[in-house]
């Protein structure tokens, strides 16, 4: 079907983590990921879902009066119809926010979505896939995200920042725990001590909800 995407969940919530942490935010949420990151929090959304067309999300969407929409998965550019979607949500107004993990190429998404790359720390089981040709693509209105799980994580995030002058080519580079394998504090302690330009945070949706499904 041409107009299409298997959808896990649509719900309305605060946003957890990038730069619109904390703000009320429409997550669309597609069904399907070929990562299998050892510390993934959504697996529940790996299979399943109902096919959906654009125009029910789009309603969907629109019945919540929201400013802000993410679109999450599992991995949404695995399906091809996520950028119709992503541009038809930019079309509407909304501040659109795209989590992608990176290892898939994100040159021909619309340049109003802020994609938010997730690079795949050695922690994850996954580094091997990144896609660093994606770098080049990036632009300010981007952000760069590390899930750091050791030291070893995080000294290789360091040098990611470095190779790929990140700093530079995103508007944010995001540094975050994965939860319970690297105490918050000393990555905190971390980044201070290195004087990082990166933005350390919390993933909030974990703080307040214990990170049940659909909140």
């Amino acid at each position: 079907m041409q107009d299409t995407l298997r959808i896990t969940e649509v719900f309305y919530s605060l946003q957890g983590e990038t730069r619109t942490a904390g703000l009320p935010t429409v997550f669309v949420r597609l069904t399907g990921c070929p990562l299998r990151c050892q510390y993934c929090d959504s697996a529940y959304a790996f299979t399943g879902g109902t096919q959906r067309t654009l125009d029910s999300l789009m309603e969907q969407v629109a019945s919540f009066k929201p400013r802000h929409v993410c679109v999450t998965g599992g991995e949404p550019l695995a399906q091809p119809n996520a950028l119709p979607l992503l541009q038809r949500l930019c079309d509407a107004g909304y501040e659109v926010n795209l989590e992608t993990s990176g290892a898939l190429d994100i040159s021909a998404t619309d340049v109003r979505v802020s994609r938010v790359v997730d690079l795949k720390t050695p922690g994850s089981l996954e580094c091997h896939r990144n896609r660093y040709e994606n770098m080049q693509h990036l632009t300010p209105n981007d952000q760069v995200k590390f899930v750091i799980c050791s030291r070893e994580d995080y000294d290789w995030a360091v040098s990611k920042l470095i190779e790929f002058d990140l700093a530079q080519r995103a508007g944010e580079v995001l540094f975050s725990p994965s939860h319970v394998q690297v105490n918050a504090r000393d990555l905190a302690d971390w980044i201070v001590a290195d004087n990082l330009p990166v933005r350390f945070q919390l993933q909030l949706h974990k703080l307040l909800w214990n990170d049940e499904p659909g909140r």
